[in-house]
């Protein structure tokens, strides 16, 4: 996991493991900014409080509930409050705050796809992006600032970090705009006309397309309906499908070219792009793409070839899917 040259290094889950982010945590000796959908991790809880113990000031803001009302964060809350923690719930701007970001001594900063759990340490595909970018690290500052202080927060356009409810719509559209080769998506879900729209018109191009999806497992029964719908259009564009199930998907990643990428907390979602807080980053570092296509491509071997079913039939929509799981929904 050592650093590119650019400053930046990818995390890659599960195969990295939990230990990778308690060991960003372990290097902090000034400061920790960190703004989470999701913390249920003792390994980072106590990696906070060795930070705590050495003198760190550490803030922490929590997402409250989920979109569904789940209420995942009150015991990570009330344990950090206990601890002397400068704890608070996110920005009530945003119905929800997806973000995953981890911001260490002013000078390093990690922008994730997973949530600071278990369950994306151990069973799930992810990503996270730790750059050393002066300019990175110190918009993500600015950032958590205007939602700490509850402050309106216009992000540089810059800079490569992609910010909802901002501008993200429109750079991930201008990412597979730019595909002239090759187009890879992992994204479990896809409810947004405009990103197939530019999907659907890279294959029209002459773009080879390979997207990796999670099939139902997952999605909520309202995302079912635009998903398969969208997932059913590519395919009949010659966009080539296949259903991941080990690990499970949760990762949010397009690369285009073999050459540069887009992850982070969105998914392909109206909701992603217009109302909630997210954040994600485009990379373009040899080491870090190199290690995405690898992992991407291991990934594709082992899945397998899937038709979305009709999405007005119900029938078939569980055919091959993994067992439901409450903890594991793409909101």
């Amino acid at each position: 996991m050592s650093a590119d040259a650019s400053g930046q290094r990818l995390l890659v889950m599960p195969d990295d493991g939990g230990g990778a982010v308690v060991e960003l945590i372990d290097q902090a000796r000034q400061q920790l900014l960190i703004k989470q959908f999701k913390l249920q991790s003792p390994a980072v809880e106590q990696a906070l409080q060795r930070a705590i113990g050495r003198g760190v000031q550490v803030r922490v803001m929590l997402n409250p509930h989920t979109s569904g009302g789940d209420r995942w964060n009150d015991e990570a809350f009330a344990l950090l409050q206990s601890w002397g923690v400068a704890v608070q719930w996110t920005s009530e701007s945003f119905p929800v705050t997806h973000e995953k970001s981890m911001v260490i001594d002013s000078t390093a900063v990690l922008i994730a796809t997973f949530n600071l759990a278990d369950k994306y340490f151990n069973e799930t595909r992810d990503y996270g992006v730790v750059s050393h970018d002066p300019a990175v690290v110190e918009q993500v500052i600015a950032g958590f600032e205007a939602d700490w202080h509850r402050q309106f927060f216009v992000p540089r356009l810059d800079v490569g970090l992609v910010w909802s409810s901002a501008h993200s719509r429109g750079q991930m559209a201008r990412v597979i705009d730019r595909a002239t080769k090759t187009l890879w998506i992992q994204h479990p879900k896809f409810v947004d006309a405009v990103i197939l729209e530019r999907v659907v018109s890279a294959r029209a191009r002459g773009v080879k397309v390979r997207l990796l999806c999670g099939g139902k497992h997952g999605l909520s029964d309202w995302d079912v309906y635009d998903t398969f719908s969208s997932l059913r259009v590519m395919e009949l564009f010659g966009v080539k499908i296949r259903r991941q199930k080990r690990p499970k998907l949760h990762a949010k990643l397009i690369l285009i070219d073999g050459k540069a990428a887009m992850t982070g907390s969105m998914n392909i979602d109206r909701s992603a792009f217009d109302v909630r807080r997210e954040l994600g980053i485009e990379v373009d570092a040899p080491a870090v793409i190199q290690r995405l296509i690898a992992t991407f491509e291991s990934d594709w071997r082992e899945a397998k070839k899937y038709s979305a079913p009709d999405p007005l039939d119900p029938t078939y929509h569980e055919s091959g899917e993994l067992p439901p799981d409450p903890h594991f929904v793409h909101n």
